[in-house]
């Protein structure tokens, strides 16, 4: 249910599960985390793309895998923390709405384009559940304090267009043109050394 696609250095995990929305289990959290972590870890990886299928890029955690523990399960840290770990540039493409603990992967990422019906909720205040440790601080850095208030204590929903406005994403495209636009993000970091890139990563908090 995680594809992976590798060509000449750019990477490209798709959550592939368009039946479930894009639910995410256990298992599938576990391999976006190890591809993650061997992007990280000298294999050659100079772009990594989140992606998924459908309408919806992930609506969060699966619920029978929810009610089984996995919303306090270590494997959603494990994953942000990889991803913001990572040397190389890392974009999620954002094909439909993020949701719940889905967006920790999002928010770790260095950008997020997304197709303009990508809405973002959090309803950790709805169903009961802490947000995961590393979110809200990262929520916070992109849109402000005042913002991530909103998304987490007043579960609003964020359409595309007001998620571009507050700097939660960093283009809007449409559908076919998804790929493309994260491509033009990542084109200088493309033509660059991985150290260099690496460098100028590791001088913004």
């Amino acid at each position: 249910m995680i594809a992976l696609e590798r060509d000449e250095g750019i990477w490209t995990a798709t959550i592939d599960r368009a039946d479930k929305a894009g639910a995410l289990t256990e298992e599938m959290l576990t391999r976006l985390a190890e591809i993650a972590e061997a992007a990280g870890g000298g294999d050659g990886a100079r772009l990594l793309i989140l992606t998924g299928v459908g309408k919806v890029f992930s609506a969060g955690a699966d619920l029978g895998a929810m009610q089984g523990g996995l919303a306090t399960s270590p494997v959603w840290e494990r994953l942000s923390s990889a991803i913001t770990a990572l040397p190389c540039l890392s974009i999620a493409a954002l094909n439909g709405t993020v949701a719940g603990g889905a967006i920790g992967m999002v928010l770790a990422c260095d950008f997020r384009v997304a197709v303009p019906t990508a809405q973002i909720f959090y309803p950790v205040m709805q169903r009961g559940f802490l947000p995961q440790p590393s979110d809200p601080a990262r929520l916070a850095a992109l849109v402000g304090p005042a913002r991530a208030r909103r998304v987490l204590l007043a579960g609003e929903r964020v359409d595309a267009q007001s998620a571009l406005d507050w700097g939660l994403y960093d283009r809007i495209a449409a559908p076919e043109d998804l790929t493309g636009a994260a491509m033009d993000l990542a084109d200088h970091a493309l033509g660059a050394s991985p150290a260099h890139v690496a460098a100028i990563k590791r001088l913004i908090p």
